[in-house]
């Protein structure tokens, strides 16, 4: 591994902010350090950075202990929340002050920065200052400073943060790229969900100062191992009696959650349903909101409230009309684990293998159901 934690605990006074903290990140990967505010992922990013000194424990990168290290003495590059840029130096200045600070000739100052701005699309733009640039523009300025020195290791603290929602868009496709592109190990902290599974090959999920779940993005979103991952990951609803619903047995669980995508629900009663409609039970819509290329819809199923999402390709639907609904699997929870249960009855239906939308498609087409 290039980057090793092992049994990290850091106290700030009575509170502990990391406890019991291990992982190992492999070499070229781009890791998101993903949790709600409060759950110590910043914590952990600046005591890798030498920000912070952990209590106990050893940080271990390419092989060597540096929690003695200052942090100009672990070959890192950082970009900060808030992009910490000079405010009264130009792009250039700001590109290059790390190599300043190094002592490096200038004939080779001036060949790094230039190939820096190539790389960042800033090329034209190294004579202006950050208050003439946007917020996109600043945080490739700060991407490019980080890069300068040509560190070992680049930490970004939830680098999107500051920027609004379409240019942020934008960003995570090109930090991605650029990452890739320089070969650089990467740690990025942020609290958006969508954020990490878009940019990162691996997630860490943190939470009340430990690591909940580590696996790629696909892995954290199908499998969450813990009744904290299968809430916080995804848009899921948290249901106690979930065994009230049809093709699910009340076992040893606390609850479980249901995604919009467990959920198919549909109004066609005729012959050709039979094996769907009889195994499906009665929803009421309760609410109806625009998401853009979907509905969001809200139903209740015999007082448990449900959400899916329908395309909008779909028949025009009410609020009170009464659907059918059929829920294919579930999360369930107890105290400690995360388990996928899967709705029995549709299981002896051998149905459970095709997405129902598209059986439902495939016998009346679009705008009917």
């Amino acid at each position: 591994m290039y980057v090793e934690l092992k049994n990290i605990n850091k106290n700030f006074g009575d509170f502990q902010a990391s406890k019991d903290v291990s992982f190992g990140i492999e070499k070229g990967r781009l890791v998101a350090l993903l949790g709600p505010s409060g759950s110590g992922k910043t914590t952990i990013l600046r005591m890798i950075a030498g920000l912070e000194k952990p209590t106990s424990g050893d940080i271990i990168i390419d092989g060597r202990r540096v929690n003695d290290l200052s942090p100009s003495d672990r070959g890192i590059g950082f970009v900060f929340q808030s992009y910490a840029l000079f405010r009264y130096m130009t792009v250039y200045d700001n590109v290059a002050f790390g190599l300043e600070i190094l002592k490096t000739p200038k004939n080779q100052i001036r060949e790094r920065v230039n190939e820096l701005l190539a790389l960042t699309d800033l090329k034209g733009l190294e004579d202006r200052y950050p208050n003439q640039l946007s917020g996109g523009q600043r945080q490739r300025v700060a991407f490019a400073r980080a890069l300068a020195p040509n560190p070992s290791l680049l930490l970004l603290d939830e680098p999107f943060a500051a920027i609004d929602a379409k240019v942020r868009q934008e960003l995570r496709s090109w930090l991605r790229e650029m990452i890739y592109k320089v070969g650089i190990t990467s740690i990025f902290v942020t609290h958006d969900q969508d954020e990490a599974v878009e940019v990162a090959d691996q997630i860490i999920v943190t939470n009340k100062g430990q690591i909940e779940q580590i696996g790629t993005p696909t892995e954290i979103y199908k499998t969450p191992q813990t009744p904290f991952v299968s809430q916080f990951i995804g848009q899921g609803t948290v249901i106690e009696d979930y065994y009230r619903l049809r093709g699910f047995e009340k076992g040893n669980y606390k609850g479980a959650i249901i995604r919009p995508e467990f959920v198919e629900a549909f109004k066609n009663d005729n012959d050709r349903f039979a094996d769907v409609v009889g195994i499906s039970e009665k929803g009421t819509i309760t609410d109806i909101l625009f998401r853009g290329n979907s509905l969001e819809v809200r139903l209740d199923v015999e007082g448990v409230q449900l959400v899916t999402h329908r395309s909008l390709e779909r028949r025009p639907i009410e609020i009170g009309e009464v659907m059918n609904v059929i829920i294919y699997r579930v999360y369930a929870f107890d105290d400690e684990r995360a388990y996928l249960l899967e709705n029995e009855e549709l299981k002896k239906k051998d149905v459970n293998n095709v997405h129902l939308e598209s059986y439902l498609y495939s016998n009346e087409g679009y705008f009917v159901v």
